[in-house]
């Protein structure tokens, strides 16, 4: 059951029609641009999918119409945030039967409950899962945090637990991964902010949102290949990007929905819950659109030649 993923997985986004259901045929440019412009994987199913607003049959129906379209081409990594045993791990079975590479479990919503009852709630849905699995440590987001002793534990007790994905800056990146002996390959989001100093920490790839999937991979292969000046420069012209989305979840995936549309020339956006957008905020996003140019993607190319 190797672990060895890397790179950049950018957390595709939902679009809805005028009638509030979720537009699936959205997934195929988006997987099709994170296919053409190098991206290393791709992840679904996390915050920025929007899970929290989905219902239980729209995130199998997102799962399924995603791992159709990229039918193997890149690996699939796959967030549970079901709030039981029973439902994480039946979640990740039906994920695992569409192909999914590697799953990240979230913790249930549950405040002040002892640590040992999460170690134990991951250790059941790991034992009966047969992938590799990544825990979503990120306190910011979902207001729990596991500590470097019970990661540890929960890897020497379940080795399939083998990857982490956090929300943290870099320097406290580099303490996790210190503290619990590299045993993990360490994923982080935060929308791809600081994405080089966290990749320096020692992080093995970053969850980034879909608006920028275009420059983020490049940025990665150009660090890791020691083009660290290269590296550098494409990220500073994607960071106001990155300052603007990365405020709240909800501000996220609503101004990351809005960038991608203009950049494939679509408006207006429907958005489900979304967030309240003033008139500057959308002088923001219009100069995040000019500054990253258009997202070119050949649908019709790629889906000719997919399996």
């Amino acid at each position: 059951m190797k672990a060895d993923f890397s790179g950049v997985y950018p957390m595709l986004v939902p679009f809805y029609t005028s009638d509030d259901r979720v537009d699936h045929a959205l997934w195929r440019p988006q997987v099709e641009a994170a296919i053409q412009h190098g991206c290393h994987g791709i992840g679904i199913m996390g915050l920025g999918t929007e899970v929290n607003k989905l219902s239980g049959d729209e995130r199998r129906a997102v799962v399924a119409a995603v791992a159709d379209t990229l039918a193997g081409r890149l690996p699939l990594s796959v967030t549970i945030g079901e709030n039981t045993v029973r439902g994480q791990i039946e979640f990740a079975k039906f994920a695992a039967d569409h192909g999914a590479a590697w799953l990240i479990l979230q913790p249930p919503p549950v405040v002040d409950v002892a640590e040992i009852e999460l170690l134990r709630f991951f250790g059941k849905v790991a034992d009966a899962v047969p992938l590799p699995i990544a825990l979503q440590n990120a306190a910011i987001y979902l207001g729990i945090q596991l500590s470097a002793a019970g990661l540890a534990s929960l890897h020497r007790q379940h080795p399939n637990i083998s990857l982490l994905k956090t929300e943290d800056p870099p320097d406290a990146t580099a303490r996790l991964i210190d503290a619990t002996g590299g045993v993990f390959r360490v994923f982080v989001g935060r929308g791809g902010l600081d994405m080089i100093d966290e990749l320096r920490a020692g992080a093995v790839g970053i969850i980034p949102g879909a608006e920028t999937l275009d420059r983020t991979p490049r940025i990665f292969d150009d660090f890791r290949a020691g083009r660290v000046g290269a590296a550098e420069a494409a990220y500073g012209e994607i960071l106001p990007t990155l300052v603007f989305v990365e405020r709240s979840i909800n501000h996220f995936v609503t101004a990351s929905r809005e960038i991608l549309a203009l950049r494939w020339g679509r408006s207006p956006v429907p958005h489900r819950l979304g967030k309240d957008l003033d008139g500057f905020a959308r002088e923001m996003i219009d100069r995040c659109v000019t500054s990253l140019g258009p997202l070119t993607v050949d649908v019709e190319t790629t889906s000719r030649s997919s399996p």
